[in-house]
This record gives structure tokens, C-alpha cells and sequence, in this order.
């Protein structure tokens, strides 16, 4: 699962085998494996606002282990899911290695989700146990009701209500504690995707999904670990970007990460962070780059030294693609992936594998092709849609709860993405837009359905519909257009005020930052509204 320097792309990829070892546990491979070595390994660097906290692996595995003993004194139990709802933090590391060497499933929450948002994926979950701080504790309480499986809440700043103290539940608890065994395919992770209907599904992925990332990992960052290496991303440890490509793979290369807990994203702080704290390996989504090109000589004002860029989640452009080696001299390696499958498309500026304007080629290990809706791979140039052939480590199991959902996810052992693209006749993949109603935000993908049902439960709404405004910055902003119950004025006071409902409900990321009120909704003879239509306006207002 770990590659080597190579001469050529031809030589990397041609060699490469998946060797997965059948007893395969994160915790392991992301911690034991190196603090039963070099216990004073540093694994996380917390950023303080002027200096970095150093812990290690040792720490790391001690902790983990007394995490593990007090969610067992709670009745955590083997495949109960744990729900992780805290910023950047070593905290959130541990309570990642607890889950994982008991066997439970972990399921990590962005800070910035709201109560509905919340309530959702933990009732639907069935989470058992919640680790987060109080402002996390704040916005469950409310839905603590709600939630009959949610038997546990420890939080990091202290016993607050039922919550149970997180760092005394530690102090009090063994430091000894047996990992069970686990196989590649035992469940260990559950991360919310959005899709086009109904709410977010869960991705249940196996231990194995490590494996997966830790190949095109190492390729998008020209071959690391390297001397001196040091790996930090502004995406939110929650999302798959900022979990699978950045937190676990370096844990599991003994790379240190900085833990940088930043509410809001600034982009003369990222720098200066960067200067500071020596980061040599990013991965910064594309919007996030395209705002830190406002500020002007970064390198010469914050003594940067990085090493290797990686960027996905959306396309980066030629634009930006440029302004990389022209104002960081260095060049952008891109890839592409989905929660469902991620990082199956890379490239290594090193192996001279990358090409503005592309997602990059295959990763080592992986068969990726534009297919035709019968199954069939497109000709060179032909549009279709991305797809990934199973098995493959990084592929999820299934969708929790969800096997129709699931089985529609694949035409034979092709996993498709909803992503449209095409090759060319060097084996890039050019991206071409989405076939369907996804929303891509500033790297995020933002399912319509749940901001729709959420703008329906605000009293002045009848009906409403989410769509994807195209944006120079964000790729798209969430645009919805809103039918409204009768006598009630659509003005810009309403207008804000449905704003801040989703924004306070869902999350920050999904809330609308356009309104338009319409006389009429079209719908199906079904009754679901068309969203085909407003697609097609709001993208004819992008033009105007």
C-alpha cells in the first residue's frame, strides 16, 4: 500500500499491486505501528495563534487506549457508531483511534452543522456515543430528546448537563486496553455525502480505505515522507478532503500534521500560519486558493517553504494553476475523488504527470474510465461519465441503510460519480460538469434536498427550490427560489431572514446566498419540482 520513487509514471504504475494485510486496523497502522518504535514520534502539532504544541504518537496510543476503556464503561460496544463533532484538535485524533482499535464505527461531523443537520446523521446513525466541546454541546442540546441511541456525550472543556468531562473520563480509565481484530472490510468510518434526493447518505467505509488514500497520497506529494515534511489543510477534518487526504495518510506515513482550529478561513493567517509553523505539504481546496490569490507577495512576506500543493474538490483552472507557480513556485498537483471513492485520479508534477486543466491519470492501483450509460468506455474525446471499477480499497462498502440507494450507485463493476468527463489522448481527465443536481461550493458537494426541506419548514414558504449558481470564486453558490404561502411580502427582510433559518438549521456551507421569490413552482406530474428549469436561469444570470 506505500509506493516508491520513481523514475517514471510507466514505472510506478505498472509494478504497483494491492497488498492489504487481512488483520488491518487504522489504529494500527496510524499510531501502534509507530509508537510501539518511537513513542516520542511527534504525529500532531497544534497551532496556538504563535506556536506549536507538540504530541506524539506514544501520547497518541496511551490516550486512544484510555479514550476506548471509558466509551466501554459506557457501553460502547464493537460496530456502535461514535459521532466526532470538534475543529481541528488532537482530541479529535484520539477519539479517531479509540473508535477504531474497539472496533466501533467513527463518524466525523463538521463544526459548523447546525441542529437539523445534526439531528439527522445522529438519529439516523443510531450514534451511541458523541465526543465534542461545548459548542458542539450547545447545539445538541436542544435535540437531546431526539436521539434515544445517544447513550454517552463527553466533551473536551468539561462536564457540562449529562456530558461527561473528556479529559477526566481519560485520567480515570486503564491505559490498557486489548485492540480487537479487524480485516480490511470490517466497517470503521461513516461520512455524510449529499445526493440530488432526500437527505445525506452515509458512506460506510472499511479499514481499509486507508490503504486506499495512502498511494495517491504520497504521489500528490511527490513522494513523501520527505525530510522535513509537514502536512496541513484549511479543510475541515470532518469532510473526506480533510480526513482521507490530509489527517490519516499522514499519521500513517509519521508525518506530522498541524492542527490549526480556524472558525473562518482568512487567508492572510493561512500564510502566515504556514510561514510560522513550517508547513512543506498542503492540500487546499480550489476556492481556497483562489481567495488567497488577493494577497499580493506571499512568499517573500511570509518565508514559505513548501514543498508540494495539492488541490481537488472542484476544477482549479488554468488561472489558478498559473498564479501557483508564478506567486509559490511550485506547481499544483490536482486530483480527483467522491466520499463514495476518493483520490482515484492523480497527478505528480515530479514524474512531469500534470497538465493545467486536468484532474490528472489513474492512481497507482486504480481503473478509472468516462463511460457511456450502458457500461461501454468512451472513445478519446468522448464525453461520459467518470467511473470506477470495484473492488478497490478506497471504495465504500455500502450506504448505511440504504441498498437501493446503493445498487443504483453502479452499472455492473463500474462505481459511477455523476461526473462528467472526457479523455484525452494521454490518458488525462478533463472535467467537463455534474449530470445531475449537485451542488459544487467552494469543494463541498451540497445535496438539494436537505436545504429544500429545511426552506419548507420555514413558516412564510410553500415551496422552494435549491440550485447551483455558477461563481467565478466558488465554482457555484447555493441559489434557491422560494414559492411563498399566501399574503405573506417577499422583500429583502424575508429574504434574509430564510437566510439565517437555513444558515442556523443546516450549515454555513449550505445556507442560500441568493433568493429569488416566483409566482409559481414548476413541477413533475408527480409533484417534484423541476429543478432543470431554475439550472438553466441561474445560469443565464451568471452570463448577464
Amino acid at each position: 500500500m506505500f509506493v516508491k520513487a520513481a523514475s517514471s509514471w510507466s514505472a510506478l504504475t505498472s509494478g504497483f499491486r494491492w497488498q492489504v494485510p487481512g488483520d488491518f486496523n487504522i489504529a494500527h497502522i496510524a499510531c501502534d505501528r509507530w509508537a510501539f518504535g518511537e513513542p516520542e514520534r511527534v504525529c500532531v502539532l497544534k497551532w496556538n495563534g504563535n506556536d506549536l504544541e507538540p504530541f506524539t504518537y506514544g501520547w497518541l496510543a496511551e490516550q486512544s487506549r484510555r479514550l476506548a476503556n471509558a466509551l466501554a464503561a459506557q457501553g460502547v460496544r464493537r460496530g456502535d457508531r461514535i459521532g466526532l463533532l470538534l475543529p481541528q484538535s488532537p482530541e479529535v485524533v484520539v477519539a479517531h483511534m479509540a473508535a477504531y482499535r474497539m472496533g466501533a464505527i467513527a463518524i466525523p461531523l463538521a463544526s459548523l452543522f447546525g441542529p437539523d443537520a445534526l439531528e439527522y446523521r445522529l438519529g439516523f446513525s443510531g450514534t451511541r456515543a458523541l465526543v465534542t466541546d461545548s459548542a458542539g454541546l450547545a447545539k445538541v442540546g436542544p435535540i437531546r430528546d431526539k436521539l434515544p441511541d445517544l447513550a454517552a456525550i463527553f466533551c473536551v472543556d468539561g462536564a457540562a448537563g449529562d456530558a461527561l468531562d473528556f479529559h477526566q473520563s481519560l485520567a480515570n480509565a486503564s491505559s490498557d486496553f486489548d485492540r480487537v481484530e479487524t480485516t480490511p472490510d470490517t466497517p470503521a468510518l461513516m461520512v455524510f455525502t449529499s445526493g440530488t434526493t432526500g437527505p445525506p447518505k452515509g458512506a460506510l467505509h472499511g479499514h481499509k480505505v486507508l490503504a486506499g488514500h495512502i498511494p495517491a497520497v504520497q504521489v500528490l506529494h511527490e513522494f513523501a515522507p520527505q525530510r522535513d515534511d509537514r502536512f496541513w489543510t484549511p479543510a475541515d477534518w470532518a469532510w473526506a478532503g480533510g480526513l482521507l487526504n490530509i489527517m490519516l495518510p499522514a499519521l500513517a506515513l509519521g508525518i506530522p500534521v498541524v492542527a490549526h482550529a480556524a472558525q473562518k478561513f482568512d487567508p492572510e493567517a493561512a500564510f502566515e500560519m504556514m510561514g510560522r509553523a513550517q508547513v512543506r505539504n498542503v492540500f487546499i481546496p480550489p476556492t481556497a486558493l483562489k481567495i488567497m490569490k488577493s494577497v499580493e507577495r506571499p512568499r517573500e512576506r511570509f518565508g514559505m517553504g513548501l514543498r508540494t500543493l495539492f488541490s481537488g474538490g472542484e476544477a482549479l483552472g488554468k488561472e489558478t494553476f498559473e498564479w501557483g507557480k508564478s506567486e509559490l513556485g511550485i506547481t499544483i498537483n490536482e486530483g480527483y475523488g467522491q466520499t463514495e471513492c476518493n483520490l482515484v485520479l492523480t497527478s505528480c508534477a515530479a514524474l512531469g504527470v500534470n497538465r493545467a486543466g486536468s484532474a490528472g491519470r489513474p492512481t497507482p492501483g486504480n481503473h478509472v474510465a468516462v463511460i457511456r450509460e450502458d457500461g461501454t468506455i468512451c472513445d478519446v474525446n468522448e464525453p461520459g461519465q467518470i467511473a470506477v471499477k470495484r473492488p478497490l480499497p478506497t471504495m465504500f462498502l455500502e450506504y448505511w441503510l440504504r441498498p437501493e440507494a446503493t445498487a443504483e450507485k453502479f452499472i455492473g463493476d463500474w462505481m459511477t460519480t455523476g461526473d462528467q468527463a472526457l479523455t484525452d489522448e494521454d490518458g488525462y481527465f478533463h472535467f467537463v460538469g455534474r449530470d445531475d443536481d449537485i451542488i459544487t461550493s467552494a469543494g463541498f458537494r451540497i445535496g438539494p434536498g436537505e436545504i429544500e426541506d429545511c426552506l419548507i419548514a420555514h413558516p412564510a414558504v410553500r415551496l422552494a427550490a435549491a440550485v447551483g449558481k455558477p461563481d467565478g470564486v466558488r465554482t457555484e453558490i447555493v441559489k434557491c427560489y422560494v414559492m411563498l404561502e399566501e399574503g405573506q411580502i417577499g422583500d429583502e427582510a424575508l429574504k434574509a431572514d430564510i437566510k439565517a433559518y437555513v444558515r442556523s438549521r443546516l450549515s454555513a456551507h449550505e445556507y442560500p446566498r441568493e433568493i429569488d421569490f416566483v409566482d409559481a413552482m414548476p413541477l413533475t406530474t408527480t409533484g417534484k419540482v423541476i429543478r432543470r428549469e431554475f439550472r438553466d436561469r441561474a445560469k443565464q444570470e451568471a452570463d448577464l
